[in-house]
């Protein structure tokens, strides 16, 4: 098993990205790679060498929109994290792990290393050839894919529509199968995505790059009526942060349907739902998987259920600043994960290869 450091490595936010209300001036955000001491364990407290943490809509958030964090910088984000118990409760030495439940507070998985309170922790277990660092899409990503299936009351036999075929998208898609949905159709400005898609349980794709909600509405209309599948009734699953892609969702959204805000959208429900013509149409956010049903999740992707490999790339810790400048230009089409192999420091291994 790994010895215990004396220090944990780790990339703070100094502060984030703000505008001067008078000059117009945007003011950089910044981070730095600082080493800490190693926090004094309590008792029911772990700690977790890390092996890999997700880039989340939640912390470009945190670094460039203005969103609050649980405490003032300077602080370390990454909530999506995996990786190996080290220290702390004898029950968890060297198993791997998944920290969940991890907010924004002082300590993120943007690190060599984490404490956190035992009860925040899920045992990966048989993950087979599984990168442990691609398991961290699981910690947040895959989990509220499954939340989203669960708050749409996800069944066997459903028809269902995902709007976005990029870092969400294919976790929607295949947990709609995995739920046993009949009919899953993908809605996506890009061929390449939606080729993807149709490797991994999509029945159909509509590519929507310059057309209208209205022409989109039309294509599934069609395709609905060429297959003799019912005109109400259906499951929309939109995850694209954009306007348009909300827009789409509303034209879509038939008789007695439903539309499932997943995660950074969930704030937007007001505004969707003012919008809609129609009466019968359930408005949900996905909100947060419970602790409980991790375990559930994890089983999904070690089974091979969920696939991973084909939707996740990772990048050195160390690239941290070009990974959210990248990501907030374009939002990538493969969710990003930052190994701890490679943090900034010379005496570092050289980081692995770019997958």
């Amino acid at each position: 098993m790994t010895s215990v450091p004396d220090t944990i490595t780790t990339w703070r936010m100094l502060q984030p990205e703000t505008r001067n209300s008078e000059t117009g001036e945007t003011i950089p955000g910044g981070f730095e790679l600082v080493e800490l001491p190693v926090p004094e364990l309590a008792a029911g407290e772990v700690l977790v060498e890390i092996a890999g943490c997700g880039v989340c809509d939640t912390d470009l958030g945190f670094f460039y929109d203005g969103v609050p964090t649980v405490r003032r910088p300077p602080l370390t984000l990454g909530h999506e994290i995996s990786g190996t118990v080290v220290a702390g409760e004898p029950s968890w030495l060297g198993r791997e792990v998944l920290v969940v439940g991890n907010g924004s507070g002082i300590h993120g998985g943007y690190s060599s290393h984490i404490a956190v309170a035992a009860a925040n922790l899920c045992a990966i277990t048989n993950r087979r050839n599984i990168p442990l660092e691609h398991m961290a899409a699981v910690a947040d990503t895959v989990a509220t894919a499954f939340q989203a299936a669960r708050r749409a009351s996800m069944a066997v036999g459903d028809y269902v529509i995902v709007i976005g075929a990029a870092e969400m998208g294919p976790f929607l898609v295949q947990m709609a199968k995995a739920f046993g949905a009949a009919t899953v159709m993908v809605v996506d400005a890009d061929d390449t995505r939606l080729h993807r898609m149709l490797t991994r349980g999509a029945d159909v794709v509509i590519n929507a790059a310059g057309k209208t909600p209205e022409v989109v509405a039309v294509e599934v209309r069609h395709f609905r009526e060429s297959q003799g599948l019912p005109a109400s009734g259906w499951k929309i699953f939109t995850a694209t942060g954009t306007r348009s892609g909300r827009e789409a969702a509303a034209a879509l959204v038939g008789q007695a349907g439903k539309l499932v805000l997943v995660a950074s959208e969930t704030a937007t429900i007001a505004s969707v739902r003012s919008r809609l013509s129609v009466v019968d149409v359930e408005v949900v956010g996905s909100g947060r998987c419970p602790s409980d049903d991790y375990p559930r999740v994890v089983e999904m992707v070690t089974s091979g259920r969920i696939v991973l490999s084909p939707f996740v790339q990772t990048r050195p810790m160390s690239w941290i600043r070009e990974v959210f400048a990248a990501a907030r230009m374009t939002p990538p089409d493969k969710h990003t994960i930052l190994t701890a192999d490679d943090l900034g420091l010379e005496d570092c291994p050289e980081p692995k290869s770019c997958r």
